[in-house]
């Protein structure tokens, strides 16, 4: 009752809803549920929000320490999937159901022997493609509840379904591969689409493990030159709420960048233009403080660079996003103010600066945020 509540609330602002069940990966609640889902069948698996269960490596490969992952060689699994994805159909009227595919953990399938029977059976040369007869399983599975399959860009790797539209977040080429294979492609990068990543400068903000400045939501094009538009269904903005506390902090998160790639997926190219988007943005924050929402203001804050010069001494080199701004900073413990120094070119730090501090302005009034960068903080941003 409360998803058709959700449904109507959004069919009567011209909105459709795409459900999305996450398999095989990402699937941890359901096994914790029926553990027997899973290849490791582990009695104990629990949803347990805080606890390491996966190790990163920084450059795209992980570990799962817990098994998160469905048993593609398990026939229950897909009896299980028939039924969650026939309840979705009955509940969802638009075209799509999502069924994810993305950040899928290999290891425990790699040890199967289910899935190492399967894989010879079906002469599956790797557990890629071993994903891909699951995803494929899924897609007739979802079509014959009368709905099209969507995924994110992971249900490429070892061969895409037939008929799949296909999400694309790890690149805009993973989009424009799926567009030239005839596939429908939502564009959604990282890089431009990931409003759960800080905004502003680490000083200022949540820590998350990237940054997504304004400019860089509003300068891309999610039709690059050579692909059939046609293919491209749209795009999409992210916001993963695991440190998103409040509806107020998702505001916050949400604008001005929401902004920025609606004018990106709705406006023609020819009619993009940065300057003016920056001082439509000024107005439209005029208006979100009328209707009480929150956005954040990190468009006025310096983007800071640091790096050590052929001597060893730091060096930071400051810009805006927008123009129209002064810098002013201190290296003496002070606080910034209009008539402390004004940046206008890269600057060597003083021996021994315990705190640099920045601060814009303009036309004599304090704009951005104080960020206060100490000794240590220099010194590791100095090494990157």
């Amino acid at each position: 009752e409360d998803i058709k509540e959700i449904v109507k609330y959004a069919q009567d602002r011209h909105i459709t809803i795409v459900p999305e069940i996450d398999v095989p990966g990402h699937s941890m609640a359901a096994i914790a549920a029926y553990p027997w889902l899973s290849c490791t069948k582990d009695p104990n698996t629990k949803v347990n929000p805080g606890t390491k269960f996966s190790e990163w490596y920084g450059n795209g490969k992980f570990k799962m320490l817990l098994d998160n992952t469905l048993n593609p060689s398990d026939e229950k699994v897909y009896e299980f999937l028939d039924k969650v994805f026939g309840e979705l159909a009955t509940l969802f009227p638009g075209q799509y159901i999502h069924m994810g595919g993305d950040e899928c953990y290999h290891g425990y399938w790699e040890k199967d022997p289910g899935c190492q029977a399967l894989m010879k059976k079906e002469k599956l040369k790797n557990t890629e493609e071993l994903q891909s007869y699951f995803v494929k399983r899924v897609g007739k599975i979802i079509e014959k509840k009368g709905k099209k399959m969507i995924g994110w860009d992971e249900i490429m790797d070892g061969g895409l379904a037939p008929n799949a539209a296909v999400m694309s977040w790890r690149s805009i080429e993973k989009g424009v591969e799926a567009a030239k294979q005839k596939h429908p492609a939502v564009m959604t990068p990282t890089k431009h689409c990931y409003i759960d990543y800080m905004q502003g400068d680490v000083a200022t903000e949540i820590r998350i493990y990237s940054t997504l400045r304004l400019k860089a939501s509003y300068d891309w094009d999610p039709v690059p030159a050579g692909v059939d538009s046609t293919y491209i269904l749209g795009g999409q903005g992210n916001l993963w709420t695991e440190q998103v506390p409040t509806p107020r902090h998702a505001e916050y998160m949400t604008w001005p960048r929401g902004w920025a790639l609606a004018e990106v997926y709705w406006s023609p190219k020819a009619k993009k233009n940065w300057d003016d988007f920056a001082k439509r943005t000024e107005q439209h924050f005029s208006r979100a403080d009328v209707a009480e929402v929150n956005y954040a203001t990190t468009v006025f804050d310096p983007v800071i660079k640091l790096q050590k010069n052929g001597s060893g001494k730091i060096v930071a080199d400051l810009s805006t996003e927008i123009t129209g701004l002064d810098i002013h900073y201190t290296t003496d413990n002070t606080f910034p103010d209009r008539f402390s120094a004004k940046y206008t070119a890269p600057v060597e730090l003083p021996d021994g600066t315990d705190m640099l501090r920045i601060v814009t302005y303009r036309n004599g009034k304090p704009m951005g945020k104080l960020i206060t960068l100490k000794a240590d903080d220099l010194e590791k941003r100095a090494k990157k």
